[in-house]
């Protein structure tokens, strides 16, 4: 008895027609009737009742397909998973990654990937959202994410998290620590804000917004650590995730206020070019990101709410 005999027997247990059984495997029905007859000569029973429009399974037969779907699954299970374990994830693979997610996951992303994947070969490309999007289209990275995305027909993607974009900043310019501020009163404040373009859209996705800040904005600059620096100096406050500063915000260093009427918010976006063809190197990278993401949010490390359709 061997795998094919009972994967043809089930075949005609299932379509009770010898015939069909063998244009399913697009044999001859003679070799289809051989080896079903060899496993009943081997068993010393009879499977089917030969009738002139069909095979009808004996109780013999009934009691032997239960075994041999069983059989036939387990075999199928074996060569899935030696399959899995011989398909060698390898290959070099490059992501870009804003400040924020660079702060909230590239250290474990790291680390994954010299631990769990030793033939990945990943390049971070650390930037700003309107960076990494470019970074896509010209090819110079596989996978990105960014914030609040223009829509491009060239790029796919998906939303990952929304988290709340506060008021950063020394209390001597903000005033109070923790009290709701509105958008109004903010708006009056010395901002140091990301240069007007793709890279201030990453903090607010609402152009009316940006312009009322913009107009007290003393500094505008294309670089986080001048933001980071400035503020820290006392020079202004900004509008950012706490993310941005988690460790200034617990040291006690900076402080922050949540802003109210609008409250603001940003979305952070996975995407790929749309042309870009699956592989199990694309799917590694973005599961074990994705992952990262979704452990810290669920452990209230990165305060924000998870959006995306996890599929694993």
């Amino acid at each position: 008895m061997d795998i094919k005999q009972l994967t043809y027997f089930c075949s005609v247990h299932d379509l009770k027609n010898l015939s069909h059984a063998a244009d399913r495997f697009n044999v001859a029905q003679s070799a289809i009737s051989h080896h079903v007859s060899n496993l009943e000569s081997e068993l010393g029973v009879s499977l089917f009742i030969r009738k002139p429009r069909g095979m009808e399974p004996t109780a013999a037969g009934n009691r032997l397909y239960s075994h041999a779907v069983k059989i036939i699954q387990a075999m199928r299970n074996a060569e899935r998973d030696m399959m899995q374990e011989t398909k060698e994830i390898a290959g070099e693979f490059a992501v870009g990654l804003p400040f924020s997610v660079m702060k909230g996951i590239g250290l474990v992303l790291m680390e994954s990937i010299i631990r769990d994947f030793p033939n990945i070969r990943l390049t971070i490309v650390e930037g700003l959202s309107g960076t990494t999007h470019a970074g896509l289209l010209s090819s110079e990275v596989d996978l990105a994410l960014f914030y609040n995305p223009q829509i491009d027909r060239n790029i796919a993607i998906e939303p990952v998290l929304e988290e709340e974009v506060l008021c950063v900043g020394k209390l001597s310019v903000i005033g109070k620590a923790n009290q709701p501020i509105s958008f109004e009163e903010l708006a009056k404040l010395p901002i140091l804000l990301l240069r007007h373009g793709a890279s201030s859209r990453a903090l607010i996705d609402r152009p009316g917004l940006l312009a009322k800040l913009m107009v007290n904005a003393p500094l505008q600059l294309n670089s986080i650590s001048g933001i980071t620096n400035g503020i820290l100096a006392g020079l202004g406050c900004t509008i950012a995730p706490k993310i941005f500063v988690n460790e200034q915000l617990k040291s006690g260093e900076l402080h922050c206020r949540p802003v109210i009427k609008p409250k603001l918010s940003r979305l952070l976006q996975i995407g790929h070019r749309s042309d870009y063809p699956s592989n199990p190197l694309f799917e590694t990278v973005k599961k074990l990101i994705l992952d990262l993401i979704y452990t810290n949010v669920n452990n209230g490390i990165w305060e924000a709410k998870f959006l995306h359709r996890r599929k694993y």
